[in-house]
């Protein structure tokens, strides 16, 4: 939607235990069945504390800057006095449930007014804890404020849903609240696919081109082909030709990132290459999940990438092809 990076950032440390029965999360668009972490619009947030505790705001980051590491986001379930109120807090492997939530305000009372952001008034992404499954959802949110949706997770294990959205209201900042959902059944941890230069999906390829570094902003440049042959046509989905949403191995810090251009702004054309500028809050492993409009169909490319000081990092790579199923976002 705007040129350059917006950056949501959140704070806390979260732990995940799994057993042979547990799991945690939920969601509504593509879904990606693969393993493991990702910027939104940048607010002065802080880095991670406690689970639903504030901590303290790197200096100088403004999303586009290269000074200070970008803060961590989606770790906690309220920020700026609003909560995550998350009424499904377990579902069933492999059954088909309803997802219902509610935002709540300082008073303990239902957002009924957002600011609408990319076509929606509220994005909800959902990533199991092994990072193998992921979806981009949009729920639908009844007069009284409380949002529901349809989800069928395919394993057991935990879960993580992310419910990005801006209040309405003049002062109001773009949020990224987080909570644990747990899929019950028979658990097997899935193990992170390893970083490669491309990812494959629904017969299309596309290369990932670019660096993700700690505390520095960075291109990335994801190329999209089908047959050998470069797609220029891609269709514009949520008002971009392309969404980019990472995840932090182990904790899952969030982050969203938007492309650089837009469709009809003159100069951003539609493929086969989309842009992106993005900030790691720190050195790790972190998931990049790509989503994109061909012939009226979604895709959702998936890379591993390695970011700063991680194990055997030098530049980020992605990885592994995903499979999705599209959800009502699409």
């Amino acid at each position: 939607m705007h040129t350059g990076l917006r950056i949501t950032a959140f704070a806390a440390a979260l732990a995940a235990t799994f057993g042979t029965a547990y799991g945690v999360g939920a969601g509504v668009d593509p879904i990606v069945a693969d393993s493991a972490p990702a910027p939104h619009e940048h607010s002065e947030r802080d880095d991670p504390g406690g689970p639903d505790e504030p901590s303290s705001r790197p200096e100088g980051g403004d999303g586009h800057g290269a000074h200070e590491s970008a803060p961590a986001g989606g770790l906690q379930i309220s920020e700026g006095g609003y909560t995550l109120d998350l009424a499904t807090p377990r579902v069933s492997a492999g059954q088909r449930t309803e997802l219902r939530f509610t935002v709540r305000d300082a008073s303990g009372d239902a957002v009924t007014a957002y600011r609408r952001e990319h076509e929606k008034e509220l994005h909800l992404v959902l990533a199991s804890r092994d990072l193998v499954t992921y979806r981009h959802l949009h729920p639908t949110r009844a007069a009284d404020g409380t949002w529901s949706t349809p989800v069928d997770l395919p394993a057991a294990g935990g879960y993580r849903v992310f419910a990005d959205f801006t209040p309405a209201g003049e002062d109001t900042e773009n949020l990224t609240l987080g909570a644990d959902l747990a899929a019950s059944g028979r658990y097997e941890p899935a193990r992170l696919p390893v970083p490669s230069g491309t990812a494959r999906v629904d017969g299309y390829e596309v290369e990932l081109d670019g660096s993700l570094r700690p505390g520095k902003a960075s291109e990335l440049k994801l190329k999209v082909s089908r047959d050998g042959e470069p797609v220029g046509d891609l269709q514009p989905y949520l008002g971009a030709y392309g969404h980019l949403v990472a995840l932090r191995a182990g904790d899952l810090a969030y982050l969203h990132v938007h492309p650089n251009g837009e469709p009809g702004d003159g100069t951003t054309k539609p493929g086969p290459e989309i842009s992106f500028t993005a900030t790691a809050p720190s050195d790790g492993t972190y998931r990049l999940f790509l989503d994109f409009r061909h012939r009226g169909e979604v895709h959702t490319a998936a890379f591993t990438v390695r970011a700063g000081s991680a194990p055997g990092a030098t530049e980020s790579a992605p990885a592994a092809t995903p499979e999705h199923t599209d959800g009502h976002g699409h």
